[in-house]
Formats: C-alpha cells, sequence, structure tokens
C-alpha cells in the first residue's frame, strides 16, 4: 500500500508542499489524456487510497469524492485534447497535461513526485518514481482523481458516439472497440497515428 515515506522524507529537509502527479489514459485509441496534481495534507489518512489500477470504479469514485470535497486538499486536474496527442506524441501530450495541472493548483508546490520516469524540462523541481501510483499516497491520490476526470469525459463522449461504447471501455482497444471501429470507422475522438486506427484507413467522421 502507499504511503507517505516520500514525502517524509522531503518534509525532513523543510519541503513542505508536495505535490503527486500522475496521468491516466495514455494508451486508449480515443479520448484525451489526463493527469492530476494533488497535495496532501500531512496528517491525511484515506485507509482504502491506493493506486487507482487496483480500485473498482465504485470505490474510486467514492475516493475521488473524499479527496476533492475535502478544503484541506489542494488539486487540479487537466486535460491534453486527442489534437495534442497528434501532434506532439503522447507522451509529451501527457506531461504537457501534467503541467497544466501543477499550473493550476491553488498554491504550487516545492515539489513535485511524478509517477514514473524523470520528465524533461518539468518546470517545477521533481523526482520520478517507478511504480509511484503504489508507493506514495500523494501520487495515488492523483491516479484516482485523473481515472474518474477522464472516465467522466469518455461518458460525455459516448453520448456523442453512442456506437463505440466509450462508456464501457473508456476507448481503449476492447474487442467490442475494434469491432465498432471496423463497422462504424473512426471518429474525431479516434487517435489516428494510434494503431489499429490508423491500419483501417477509413476518413475521419
Amino acid at each position: 500500500m502507499p504511503d507517505f515515506s516520500f514525502e517524509n522524507a522531503l518534509r525532513q529537509q523543510g519541503i513542505s508542499l508536495i505535490a503527486g502527479i500522475d496521468e491516466a489514459g495514455r494508451g486508449p485509441l480515443a479520448g484525451p489524456v489526463s493527469a492530476a496534481a494533488v497535495i496532501l495534507p500531512s496528517d491525511t489518512q484515506i485507509p482504502a487510497l491506493d493506486d487507482s489500477k487496483k480500485l473498482s470504479a465504485k470505490k474510486r469514485e467514492q475516493l475521488y469524492d473524499i479527496l476533492t470535497q475535502d478544503p484541506e486538499v489542494i488539486w487540479a486536474v487537466a486535460f491534453a485534447e486527442v489534437e495534442e496527442i497528434e501532434s506532439l506524441n503522447i507522451l509529451r501530450a501527457s506531461h504537457l497535461a501534467m503541467e497544466r495541472a501543477v499550473s493550476r493548483l491553488r498554491q504550487h508546490p516545492q515539489r513535485c513526485l511524478i509517477d514514473g520516469l524523470r520528465v524533461k524540462n518539468f518546470p517545477w523541481p521533481h523526482d520520478a518514481i517507478v511504480k509511484g501510483d503504489s508507493r506514495s499516497l500523494s501520487i495515488a491520490a492523483a491516479s484516482v482523481i485523473a481515472k474518474v476526470s477522464r472516465d467522466r469525459v469518455m461518458k460525455t463522449l459516448h453520448e456523442e458516439f453512442p456506437q463505440y461504447g466509450f462508456a464501457k471501455h473508456q476507448g481503449y482497444g476492447t474487442r467490442e472497440h475494434l469491432e465498432a471501429l471496423r463497422t462504424h470507422g473512426p471518429c474525431r475522438h479516434h487517435r489516428r497515428s494510434f494503431q489499429p486506427v490508423a491500419q483501417l484507413q477509413l476518413p475521419l467522421g
């Protein structure tokens, strides 16, 4: 389970405003990529808080409400849209969403903890933690907010294009999604550079 080990080590150095950062939606064939930045109070106790991938959708929603409704939790979420993913590539678009999330925090952090690898030219001092969403509570909180926020966007896109089933698979390349792509071709929310969307060579609706 994630804990405050990384955060406490920084607090011992006099660094108190520490933001956990994580993204959601790097792998899907459609929709934006999201990122969240979260600064938790040092006495935060949320026993069920964990990497969003290990939680049920219902539990993620519950934790999202706990985190976002707590006035002492400083948080922000941001997106990079499909057009940006196509023009920048998915990695850079993910980093752009992270930068946007941090810039929207009501207090800017002294240090960021980012899930994964270091981000070149990131505007804030940061430490990269591989599998950070399973090791740092701040990053776990960010993973939950980023995931729930993106899932809600995909439900909105489902209302616009119900034939693809976005609300069910969130744009990932499931069998159902691939069959819908073969039947209907891609829509404007699909990432044209991603396989197998690119293999279809069909006009975008």
